[in-house]
């Protein structure tokens, strides 16, 4: 089987995703995933018509991402029309499954040169914008399998605190030296290689510098509700806007290739490929599926969790990575290094790519070889997989 190699990893910078509050509010998502499959394109100097496919990940995919965005965004882009494209929606790991649906094409010789990528302007297509009134999207088998009902993502990370018994202090903390470490990357220039700057905007925007415990102490319990206290009375509402993930907009792109071709094109591949995987876990802890997900990946390739340099676990909410945490006993040091979703932010269907993009440059930065990166998703998902610096 062939290899599949990056020989190119851009985002944008992550913008507020509040209606009119932040940079990127003006930006279409279409223009916005254009931006970075544009700047895909004018780094490595590759001629677009070669791309054999764009995968890119939204996940609210209606009004102005509706009309599959990925396809739209390559004619905005100006690549050859003859440059297909599909949006796929797998929750918050959309573009981290393009990654994956993308590699496995390169691996499997139906693709030579292909981009994964990803989008999502919240601002303008706020969360849950699919969904209209009065409209149920489990239907009634699901009803019929989990009786009592499913619970929102909020609830779900509250489950998990308490599972885990991770303590509101630690939840803060942990979201303080998010910030603390996204700052320092900021100000050190250890973003700039990885960032297409749009709109006038050239650093992630909810980054908020000099963020304490002390600060974050202050906030309220996001999700508190009496209906679920009596459900789950061992939840004591933990979970606040601090830490979890803001809303956000943003746009990533990753140009995927064989070693042969990337020669033949005169691009350095900068990192295998190595192994992926997708798991289902419970439904209403929903965000769980990023512990087994984590080892079947390393079983996959053939590696322990000691030989991981740097991970990268998506910061939906802190709970969800201290639990990762306990559960695998990773060395929080090698996690998020350069910060994550709770300080950069988390562009839902751009995540994805914009984690590896991370990655792959913060590898690089410490020469370092090995990288995991694992998200959580909605339903009880979660993808995973291994990158090798070359």
């Amino acid at each position: 089987m062939r290899e599949a190699v990056i020989v190119d990893a851009v985002r944008t910078p992550v913008g507020r995703g509040k209606a009119g509050k932040g940079a990127l509010h003006p930006v279409h998502p279409v223009d916005l995933l254009a931006h970075a499959l544009r700047a895909t394109v004018e780094r490595t100097g590759i001629d677009p018509a070669r791309i054999d496919d764009v995968i890119g990940g939204t996940v609210d995919q209606v009004g102005e991402q509706a009309m599959n965005t990925t396809r739209y965004a390559v004619l905005a882009a100006g690549f050859p029309e003859t440059v297909p494209a599909t949006t796929v929606d797998r929750q918050c790991g959309s573009s981290q499954q393009a990654i994956h649906f993308a590699a496995q094409g390169v691996m499997s010789g139906a693709y030579d040169l292909v981009v994964a990528a990803g989008v999502e302007s919240m601002s303008r297509v706020p969360m849950w914008s699919n969904v209209g009134p009065g409209q149920d999207p489990f239907g009634p088998g699901v009803a019929a399998r989990y009786p009592d009902g499913l619970v929102p993502q909020g609830i779900s990370a509250e489950l998990i605190a308490a599972r885990w018994g991770l303590e509101r202090g630690e939840l803060d903390a942990f979201s303080a030296e998010s910030h603390r470490r996204a700052a320092a990357a900021t100000d050190e220039g250890r973003f700039a290689a990885e960032l297409a700057p749009l709109a006038g905007l050239e650093r992630d925007e909810s980054i908020r510098p000099g963020t304490t415990v002390d600060v974050l102490s202050g906030l309220r319990p996001a999700f508190e509700d009496p209906a679920m206290a009596q459900r789950f009375p061992q939840i004591d509402w933990r979970v606040t806007a601090g830490n979890s993930s803001p809303t956000n907009d943003g746009s990533a792109a990753v140009m995927i290739t064989t070693p042969q071709l990337a020669r033949e094109l005169g691009l350095t591949p900068r990192a295998r490929l190595h192994a992926f995987s997708v798991v289902g876990d419970d439904p209403l802890y929903m965000l769980t599926g990023v512990i087994p997900a984590t080892a079947k990946v390393l079983e996959r390739a053939g590696l322990s969790l000691e030989d991981i340099d740097l991970f990268e676990v998506n910061e939906a909410f802190a709970s969800v990575v201290l639990a990762w945490q306990r559960e695998t006993g990773a060395d929080l040091a090698k996690v998020n290094v350069n910060g994550g979703a709770i300080a950069i932010g988390h562009p839902l269907g751009a995540s994805g790519a914009r984690l590896a993009t991370t990655l792959l440059h913060a590898l690089e930065q410490r020469d370092a070889r090995w990288g995991l990166q694992t998200m959580c998703e909605a339903g009880g998902l979660a993808n995973a997989m291994v990158i090798e610096r070359l």
